[in-house]
């Protein structure tokens, strides 16, 4: 699938079924979600309605850890087999990464100052969380500074990387240092079966929005090298016809 997909025309061919698939099926999934989080699912008996943030933060925090492992992994792909497609995946993932990461962090300041009393405390779970958000930043901004791609590809990469060691901290922090944070929240202790199916919905909506938006941000990149390819080898006829 991977050799498959490294050939912009097939790639195209195959985002022509996926977007609108990916796109549909996140409307769907998070308008149902949705639904279900607002008016069928219970309120907590200690939280009472506060604890619907919970469908919007636990998502959000899956698909922001998910998105980087994604993208550590497609820089590997680019770092060691030379894939054409893998650093122009990996880089279309780093926004829409870093702003589930903004959700992530946002929702849980405003579940925190509900359930604890705070927006922040610096215990494990938000800080490494804080961390992955800065290792998203520094990921696009070497794209953004240095003007040789092939050298920014290298180095972003290897933040890539090296920064997924951040991941398995993020996931076992609460398990490690005394935290605030609460550990799983599937299965965890007050955790009701009903309110698995909104954040199931969701889940799967947010991963869906997530393809959708990647898959239209690699398009749009490989649109904007042919077109860039293009006046180059326009400037250059140009250049050979005064000559």
């Amino acid at each position: 699938m991977i050799s498959l997909l490294a050939n912009p025309l097939r790639f195209k061919k195959f985002a022509r079924y996926a977007s609108p698939i990916f796109g549909c099926a996140a409307l769907g999934l998070i308008a149902v979600g949705v639904w279900y989080a607002l008016y069928n699912s219970p309120e907590d008996k200690l939280h009472e309605n506060a604890v619907r943030i919970l469908y919007i933060h636990v998502p959000a925090a899956l698909i922001s850890m998910s998105a980087y492992g994604a993208m550590a992994a497609a820089s590997l792909i680019a770092f060691v087999w030379r894939h054409p497609l893998a650093d122009v995946l990996a880089r279309s993932m780093a926004l829409p990464g870093a702003a589930f990461t903004v959700l992530t962090l946002a929702t849980g300041a405003i579940w925190g100052k509900t359930a604890w009393g705070t927006f922040w405390q610096w215990d494990g779970r938000m800080t490494s969380t804080l961390i992955l958000l800065f290792l998203y930043i520094g990921y696009m901004q070497v794209w953004a500074i240095i003007e040789d791609k092939r050298r920014a590809a290298r180095i972003a990469g290897l933040i890539a990387m090296v920064g997924s060691i951040n991941l398995p901290v993020i996931k076992f922090s609460v398990d490690w240092w005394n935290s605030l944070h609460q550990g799983a929240t599937l299965g965890g202790p007050g955790f009701e079966t009903s309110m698995g199916m909104p954040l199931y919905l969701l889940m799967l909506g947010y991963g869906c929005f997530f393809a959708w938006l990647t898959i239209n941000r690699v398009l749009d990149s490989i649109e904007r090298t042919k077109q860039k390819r293009t006046k180059t080898q326009r400037g250059a006829s140009a250049v050979m016809e005064d000559i």
